[in-house]
């Protein structure tokens, strides 16, 4: 399959495989994201998604330029294809487990759109970022815009929309576009999934959940976050995380 959701214990990995096509993502491509996604957060044993190429060397060239040229001709298509790709950006977003999007070679288009929707980016020193709608006379719209302009600032999300160049992956990483940059961007993405799937899901997913009401807006605690942050005092796991911490071992939450 052109995408697929492969797991190994608390990782479960979210795989982009259509090399011979620099993994350019099809409509069918499109339709296919948001059930392996919601496999993955319906699973009580994965605890952290890593999106990734199948192949070394490149991680998504976007849109599939072939049929999108076609099909964009035709209002039906137009707004099926519209549709399919806020609901994967959307929801990739808001997913309530981590995504990390490990980029190895070009990020761009609709393959940025995916790294950008994600929790956390690594990255490798070949990788490359683009957003290029300007230069076949589109519009990147508000959402997909929002998530840019939330990593990097309104700045330097300006100036990725309106040249559409490349960025190489150490410009990426000193602008916020990247978190972690590394040799071994895959040894580091494995890593750092398996020390999220080690601590608390449970503060995992209301952390999230409050990074994201601050982001679309919230500037301030409601009567919703004070009540999630005053019963994590009364869960299973914060009795386990304080009888780890006294006792020196690791904590083995449910």
């Amino acid at each position: 399959m052109t995408v697929r959701l492969e797991k190994q214990g608390a990782i479960a990995r979210l795989v982009i495989d259509r090399a011979a096509k620099r993994n350019a993502i099809t409509q069918a491509m499109w339709d296919l994201f948001p059930s392996l996604l919601d496999d993955a957060m319906k699973d009580a044993a994965i605890k952290v998604v890593i999106l990734q190429s199948a192949v070394d060397g490149v991680f998504s060239a976007g849109a599939d330029i072939s049929e999108f040229a076609t099909g964009a001709l035709d209002p039906a298509w137009q707004k099926m294809n519209q549709a399919a790709i806020r609901k994967v950006q959307y929801e990739l977003a808001r997913a309530p487990k981590p995504v990390i999007a490990l980029i190895d070679g070009d990020c761009v288009g609709g393959g940025c759109g995916l790294a950008i929707a994600c929790d956390i980016r690594v990255a490798s020193s070949r990788a490359r970022f683009g957003i290029t709608p300007a230069k076949l006379g589109l519009v990147y719209s508000l959402h997909d815009t929002k998530l840019l302009v939330d990593l990097v600032g309104q700045g330097q999300a300006k100036r990725m929309l309106f040249s559409g160049q490349l960025l190489d992956a150490a410009e990426a990483h000193r602008i916020g576009l990247v978190e972690i940059l590394s040799e071994n961007a895959a040894g580091e993405a494995d890593q750092l999934a398996d020390v999220i799937a080690s601590n608390s899901p449970q503060a995992i997913r209301a952390i999230k959940g409050i990074v994201r009401r601050i982001l679309d807006g919230q500037p301030d605690d409601d009567a919703s976050t004070q009540q999630v942050f005053s019963a994590a005092f009364g869960s299973e796991d914060f009795a386990e995380g304080v009888a780890a911490f006294l006792a020196k071992r690791k904590a083995q939450f449910k």
